[in-house]
């Protein structure tokens, strides 16, 4: 199992970070536009059960990912768990807390390769460079969105 975390502090409260992530648009907000990803559905907000479906190409061959929240404290964290997909294992915390009036951002996420430990080994290090180009346009996208939004409402 390989561990992936990326973590950033938005000068926004902890509610408005939240309620950035539970909008509608919020999937088609965060997705790196170089990404080869097109988005399918979402089913529900940041409960447990709501399903997001994306299909990614892997070249010229698209892959079918369908990821469902499993875990929900509102205001402090949700997880997705791959259900269908490209990863032998997936599971994807993401995390909001208070940090003198700012918000701490963490997405940790555990996951595997198909093929066993010798190939998460042998690609892994591919892996940790696309989630970290992702991450930060993701972390980059919210902490503007938020923070313009708590200096100008």
């Amino acid at each position: 199992m390989l561990h992936f975390k990326y973590s950033s502090l938005i000068d926004a409260p902890v509610e408005l970070v939240w309620d950035f992530h539970a909008r509608s648009d919020i999937l088609e907000l965060l997705t790196p536009p170089w990404q080869p990803v097109e988005i399918v559905r979402r089913e529900g907000g940041l409960e447990v059960g709501a399903v997001s479906e994306f299909r990614i190409f892997l070249g010229p061959v698209p892959v079918k990912w369908v990821a469902v929240h499993t875990e929900c404290v509102p205001g402090r964290l949700f997880t997705d768990e791959q259900r269908e997909g490209p990863m032998a294992s997936w599971v994807h915390r993401h995390q909001f807390s208070e940090e003198d009036g700012q918000t701490r951002l963490t997405d940790a996420i555990a996951f595997s390769i198909p093929g066993g430990p010798a190939i998460d080994n042998w690609l892994g290090w591919w892996v940790y460079s696309r989630l970290e180009d992702m991450f930060r346009y993701r972390h980059e996208v919210t902490k503007t969105e938020c923070e313009n939004h708590a200096k100008y409402g």
